[in-house]
């Protein structure tokens, strides 16, 4: 589904939006006729299916805030987001991505992630693994390599640039990320960085990256050390690591970091 409307309304488009397709949510928060038409496509067939669920949408709820609130008590939901990385498609890279996530009683359940310019898909499924589907190619399960033993060879990266360049203690500096979680947890599963830090919690953005993460093997969580939770309506930063000892090691570490207030 999610190849088919790429190919539908995302693809077309890539690098040939005119003027009148950009607009601008919040300053610097870009938006395309792409988005919109996608999450019409996606959110349809996922409520043909799943009549009684409740589709949580980057730009439903740009246009009705109240939704993530029906979104946190629902029993049965799914995230959509229908072109993660809009800066970088506006600008035209190809490191954008289209992601579902179901989320059941609060757990995701299922993820799919499709790389429509790389022809990639992710999908990860709750106790029975993370697969990447390479192009031309049958599915393989990812498993996440171990991060190395000493901190210092850790390549830990981060979507806030604010943070970027900033040493913790027994770190290198905080490298930029591909700058779209659609991209970012599969690079961080495919052992392209060891540590991914984030500065916000949108479950449209994190929930299907999260449970490729920890289908393969890593450990995900929010920044002070609580277990991640889709349906919570507060905004802590993430942590998404290679592994357990990763993880904890960085707690104390994002410590350190300056918070938002």
């Amino acid at each position: 589904m999610l190849q088919d409307v790429a190919e539908q309304v995302i693809n077309p488009r890539f690098r040939s939006l005119d003027a009148g397709e950009v607009h601008e949510k919040r300053p610097g928060d870009l938006v395309t006729a792409a988005d919109h038409e996608a999450e019409v496509l996606i959110t349809a067939a996922l409520l043909d299916a799943y009549p009684d669920a409740v589709v949580l949408g980057e730009e439903a709820y740009a246009q009705d805030p109240a939704l993530l609130g029906r979104f946190s008590t629902a029993d049965h939901a799914f995230t959509v987001d229908p072109v993660d990385g809009t800066k970088n498609f506006v600008h035209g890279s190809k490191d954008h991505a289209v992601m579902v996530a179901e989320v059941r009683d609060g757990q995701v359940t299922r993820s799919w992630i499709w790389h429509p310019q790389h022809e990639t898909s992710y999908v990860a499924e709750r106790g029975a693994g993370a697969f990447r589907t390479l192009p031309g190619g049958a599915p393989e399960r990812l498993t996440r390599p171990a991060a190395p033993p000493v901190p210092l060879e850790w390549r830990t990266v981060t979507s806030r640039r604010s943070w970027v360049g900033r040493e913790l203690t027994g770190l290198r500096p905080l490298e930029l990320t591909w700058v779209c979680c659609g991209v970012d947890y599969p690079r961080l599963v495919e052992g392209f960085a060891d540590v991914v830090l984030y500065g916000h919690a949108n479950a449209w953005d994190h929930a299907p990256g999260a449970l490729l993460l920890t289908e393969s093997g890593g450990r995900h969580g929010t920044i002070d050390g609580r277990d991640y939770d889709p349906r919570s309506t507060e905004r802590p930063g993430l942590i998404a690591a290679a592994d357990d000892p990763t993880y904890d090691a960085m707690v104390p570490r994002a410590a350190e970091l300056p918070r938002r207030r």
